[in-house]
């Protein structure tokens, strides 16, 4: 059976009073995907069912696959994303996507609105050791912002000067979510949830000396802190934060009110 004659059924079904339109819903969240020749499947329903929309992971694919893409998901989103974008397909990008921003240090290029509006309360702090976990740390900002939340940036605030970060402790106290991006001995995140009252979300880079194996020695770091309330993503993965981060901030606020504190 076709996408349409699905729809067309189901639509026939709440119209007959067969089913009621709470659970015509539930059915449309998994119904709708749009092929693209023969290369791609775009899942329209995604924010239905997940809360926000899919993105492209533009690694690997071609400007013409990415653009193709794009250029579909535009007249359903009004955001489209795609991440890890190096500056020459971002180049061929524009020639065939009108109107798309690029976001260098983050390898994010999108079709956004002029003024991007945060549509959730709260706010997702962005912590990093190093000027060279920049472009993880930016993505997961990047990523953020255009997800609709609003975001705090801290930068360069490693455990090598301390004072750096205990200067700040404003910003870890203010944030609703922290996302702590380090590379090296990967130390950063414990320091932070030793401070903060909310859920940190340890992000380990592949930045560091040859000991550190690409990444894995502060990913063990990560995963073996002392510090409660930590989560911990893959390597390089600032992405994968930024949605768990916006995924938390959105549960929050979708049961806000609901749920009391005792002081």
């Amino acid at each position: 059976m076709t996408q349409p004659e699905s729809l067309q059924n189901l639509l026939k079904a709440v119209a007959d009073g067969k089913i009621s339109p709470d659970i015509a819903l539930e059915k449309l969240k998994n119904l709708a995907f749009e092929p693209i020749e023969d290369f791609a499947k775009i899942d329209h329903h995604r924010t239905l069912r997940t809360g926000f929309p899919e993105v492209i992971w533009g690694q690997g694919k071609t400007p013409e696959q990415i653009a193709q893409i794009m250029t579909a998901m535009r007249l359903h989103n009004p955001i489209v994303m795609a991440t890890r974008i190096e500056p020459e397909v971002f180049t061929k990008l524009l020639k065939k996507v009108p109107g798309i921003r690029y976001y260098s240090t983050a390898r994010i290029c999108a079709i956004t609105p002029d003024i991007i509006q945060p549509k959730y309360p709260g706010i997702i702090g962005l912590i990093c050791a190093g000027t060279s976990d920049l472009p993880i740390a930016e993505e997961a900002a990047i990523t953020a912002e255009l997800c609709g939340f609003q975001v705090q940036r801290l930068w360069d605030v490693g455990v090598a000067g301390i004072h750096r970060l205990l200067s700040h402790r404003h910003i870890i106290a203010q944030a609703n979510v922290l996302i702590v991006v380090a590379g090296m001995e990967g130390a950063l995140p414990s320091v932070v949830a030793g401070l903060a009252d909310c859920p940190v979300i340890a992000v380990p880079t592949s930045i560091g000396y040859g000991a550190s194996f690409g990444g894995l020695a502060p990913l063990l770091t990560m995963l073996n802190s002392c510090a409660a309330g930590i989560g911990v993503v893959n390597i390089d993965n600032g992405f994968g934060a930024a949605m768990l981060a916006g995924q938390i901030m959105r549960v929050a606020h979708k049961f806000s009110g609901q749920l009391t504190v005792d002081s």
